[in-house]
């Protein structure tokens, strides 16, 4: 695995020495020609019609300029694979706890451990090690204090936060190790106050690495997908398989759950992306083939879209109500990572080159983060996650991880800034 990392970043690197330095959009200019005008020339009026459904105002005039990482999470032994954050404070006003200000951050990492951080302070609040491979994903439960892992030891974990917010508490009343420079905070390995987590519920039954693992909306239910060519749907207080989801003709890159719908969507390296509608007894199966190489991520917005990144250097746009053509093609210079969708239609893309760009649901180039010397990742850029508003000028909206072992917070700057979802 890791040989094949380091392959390609030098492909990545070889890709980046052809670009301009650091020009200012960003892009090569002999990236392949769009997908979408080749192959849909219809797909512009549509999308138009589309977007303007969505987003009824947008200036990015306030969306373009980033500070430099107000926050660094260290500790990890080795490089990072995924990112989550949430809102889950014990004893706050919404259900099962939570205040909805997005205080805990979570990564995974190949040194076989998940930590669970303060997102203000950089502090670690508590280490998960119950993994015997590198945990490979982490997704927290949107209404519980619960976390899930999914691991090369071909297992999910189950285990819980609570005490990490009982550590958050003790952690946000002592100063953090901070520079004077530009509010740097770093997080430690091993801080008084950190906590161990032990597994709550282990699921088996993959024969495969697990690459990923998610919270199915409506139920005591999650989703992983492996190396095994297999999804499968599982009751997590039995701890059983109840669907196996096979089709797919190599091994899955990952699977993610509607937030607010029993709808699946699962991507492979066989070029295709399936989506698994549970929502009545029987459940139904959909094939989209709209890449040329592996598909790497696939996620929904919170509203009816679908946004789908592959290694063939594109990330696509697709309307759930509408799939047989991606209302938008998106060119990037490298290989696409996790991505991730804001509240609000950003779409953040970490790619294999050490960038990542900023887009809204159109297409359009909205920012890429800083890359200022010792403030941005020196290795690939694996997963990034959102917080929970995007355009919190006060601390971190928008977190990234990658392989050289360090997860960044970044925060907007500026406060010249209209974004209106319908």
């Amino acid at each position: 695995m890791k040989e094949q990392i380091n392959e390609m970043e030098k492909a990545s690197c070889t890709d980046n020495a052809k670009m301009e330095a650091d020009d200012a959009d960003g892009f090569d200019i002999n990236v392949i020609k769009s997908f979408t005008k080749k192959n849909f020339p219809k797909t512009r009026h549509k999308l138009k019609a589309q977007t303007s459904k969505i987003v009824s105002s947008f200036k990015t005039q306030g969306l373009v300029s980033w500070c430099p990482t107000s926050v660094e999470y260290r500790g990890h032994k080795d490089g990072i694979w995924d990112v989550s954050v949430t809102s889950l404070v014990s004893g706050g006003t919404g259900a099962g706890g939570y205040t909805g200000n997005g205080n805990i951050l979570g990564t995974a990492s190949a040194d076989k451990t998940a930590r669970l951080w303060s997102v203000e302070t950089g502090r670690c609040l508590m280490r998960y090690s119950g993994h015997q491979g590198s945990v490979n994903s982490l997704e927290f439960h949107p209404c519980q204090e619960l976390v899930i892992t999914a691991s090369g030891d071909m297992t999910a974990h189950v285990w819980s936060a609570s005490q990490a917010t009982i550590s958050r508490g003790y952690s946000d009343t002592e100063s953090g190790d901070s520079s004077d420079e530009g509010g740097l905070v770093t997080g430690q390995s091993l801080e008084r106050g950190e906590q161990r987590a032990q597994a709550l519920v282990v699921l088996q039954g993959h024969q495969g690495v697990v690459v990923s693992a998610d919270w199915l909306a409506g139920g005591d239910q999650c989703v992983t997908a492996s190396w095994d060519r297999t999804a499968a749907v599982w009751d997590v207080s039995s701890q059983t398989m109840i669907h196996q989801l096979t089709g797919h003709d190599m091994e899955l890159t990952g699977a993610a759950c509607h937030p607010t719908s029993r709808l699946v969507v699962s991507s492979s390296k066989d070029s295709t992306f399936r989506l698994w509608d549970f929502r009545e007894a029987i459940h139904s199966v959909s094939v989209f083939q709209g890449h040329t190489d592996s598909v790497t991520c696939a996620a929904f917005s919170r509203t009816e879209h679908i946004i789908s990144g592959s290694d063939d250097r594109t990330v696509k746009v697709w309307d759930l109500r509408n799939m047989r053509a991606p209302l938008t093609n998106i060119q990037t210079d490298s290989q696409v990572n996790k991505v991730s969708i804001s509240n609000n239609g950003m779409i953040a893309v970490p790619q294999d080159n050490r960038h990542v760009y900023i887009y809204d649901i159109s297409g359009a180039k909205l920012a890429r983060l800083p890359r200022d010397h010792g403030k941005c990742h020196m290795r690939m850029v694996t997963s990034v996650a959102w917080g929970a508003d995007p355009l919190d000028t006060v601390k971190p909206s928008l977190f990234s991880v990658g392989w050289d072992r360090v997860a960044l917070g970044w925060k907007l700057r500026g406060k010249e800034t209209e974004h209106k979802i319908v």
